[in-house]
This record gives C-alpha cells, structure tokens and sequence, in this order.
C-alpha cells in the first residue's frame, strides 16, 4: 500500500488540480518485498537450540536489540507460524525474518521527495516505523543536526510506503498540525487488491474492534460494545485482467489497520498483507 497526500480545496488556498495518482502506480516494492525476507532452514547443528543462538549465527549484523524487537513485533515465522519468543528449534524448521537489509546494515538512506526551509517530504519505504527505536525519525534526526530536528506531521503503519511530512521548524509544526487537525490536506492511499468492486466508487462505514491482547482487529456492520466507527471511501484507478485492481482510498476515521481489515472485510483484500 502508497500513501500521497495534496492539499485539501479550501476558501483560503487556490484550487489544485484533482491529483493525479497515476504517476505514484508503481507497484515494484511489491516484487522487492522477499528482499526484506530471510528464508533460513535449520540444520543438525542447531537442533534443540534457542532461536536467537541460530539467527546471530546465520545473520552476523543482527544485533540483540534488533532481534528482541523483531519478535515483539511477530516478524519472525517458524514452519509459517508467528513467534514472538525465543523457543527453541529444530533440524528441518523453516525460519522466516522479516526484517531489511538497511536496518541490519545500519547504513539506512532517505529518500528525499520535497525539501525546502519549512517542510521535509521523505518517501517511507516497507518495514520501518515512522517514530520510535530505529524509526524513520530516528535517521532524519541523525541527518539534520540543527537545533530544531525535524518532526513528522503524520503517521503511517510501519508496512505502508508513501509520503511521510516532516516540519523543520516550530512554525510549520504548528500550522500542518492544525491542518491535518481540520482536514485541510487530504491523505490518499493507494492499494493493489484482490477482486475488482462492483461499484467505480463507494463511501463505505462500519464498525472496528482493536484487541490488543491478541494484536488484532475485527469488523462489524453493526455498533457493538467496544467498537468505534469506520468511513473508508474507495475509487478504483485500474483494473486489471488477473482479478486485481487499483483503489484509491480516503479514510475520514484513522483506526488501527483500518483500510487493510474494511477493505479485506468488504472481500478485496491488499496483496502481500500477512
């Protein structure tokens, strides 16, 4: 999934031209995205050992820290099934991580959209977060030094791409804060699924549920008790022979994983989503 954003038609603002999302339908992170796998298969020498004693041997870089954050976040698989301990394994298992090469390396580099004195635009790629621990902030701090660093105005989910604003100063924080606040600049996802809608476009709404001990969502048509509601619009952009499409989606609610659990619960799910 891609994510643009423009600026929202306002009173105050001259009219921009309906973005053209054509130019962002490049969906070869797609074929890139075993590049951030590592398939590993245990041998006898391993048999009955700890995760961890396996994974520093076979992958040199990975660091302690990097490895303990890789399980909490479920991105390790043994034999197709998520892990999020450090159990032990056996002759034959089939390891999966998750996890980039520029992580491991450490030698991470940003791909600068738009700059100039107010605002950083950065093209976020798969399988980074945009704050915390060895975060997408974390390597534009590291970049710029001066006394103000600059400061994400959005967020995206740590296996989204797209666009992510960043404020280089006080003034511009303020004000694209407050206008992401009022909707005043409209975020685009771009998402390649399964199943091509009926309808050219839709404004669909619904119900989510965050289990957070499970680290899942759920969807309901219907209110329930814990559910908070969901708007989801979609337009489809292409449509393609293999049963696939391209939507262009706009959420007036962001809820937790929103579009990829609505759109898969409507019955086109996002290729490539675990």
């Amino acid at each position: 999934m891609f994510f643009y954003s423009v600026p929202k038609n306002t009173k105050n603002t001259k009219k921009h031209p309906k973005p053209q999302p054509q130019f962002f339908l490049d969906f070869s992170f797609l074929s890139s995205y075993n590049n951030f796998m590592k398939k590993l298969i245990v041998d006898k020498k391993y048999n009955g050992k700890k995760l961890n004693k396996f994974l520093f041997d076979n992958i040199p870089s990975l660091t302690s820290n990097l490895f303990y954050k890789t399980l909490r976040k479920k991105d390790i698989k043994i034999n197709n099934k998520r892990v999020n301990e450090n159990v032990n394994i056996f002759e034959g298992d089939e390891v999966l991580v998750y996890i980039s090469d520029d992580l491991l390396n450490g030698n991470f580099n940003l791909d600068i959209f738009f700059e100039d004195d107010n605002i950083l635009i950065i093209n976020k790629p798969y399988n980074i977060e945009v704050t915390g621990v060895n975060s997408l902030t974390t390597y534009v701090h590291k970049k710029y030094s001066s006394s103000f660093k600059p400061m994400p105005c959005h967020r995206l989910d740590r296996n989204t791409t797209g666009l992510v604003l960043f404020a280089k100063n006080e003034e511009a924080l303020n004000i694209l804060l407050n206008k992401f606040k009022n909707h005043e600049i409209e975020k685009h996802y771009l998402a390649l699924v399964y199943g091509i809608p009926k309808q050219a476009s839709k404004k669909c709404e619904a119900y989510l549920f965050k289990d957070t001990k499970k680290s899942q969502v759920y969807i309901s048509n219907s209110f329930k008790k814990g559910y908070q509601k969901i708007i989801t619009t979609y337009s489809i952009l292409e449509k393609r022979p293999d049963n696939t499409c391209v939507l262009d989606v706009e959420i007036e609610t962001g809820k937790t994983h929103q579009i990829r659990a609505h759109l898969a619960y409507l019955g086109y799910p996002i290729i490539g989503d675990r």
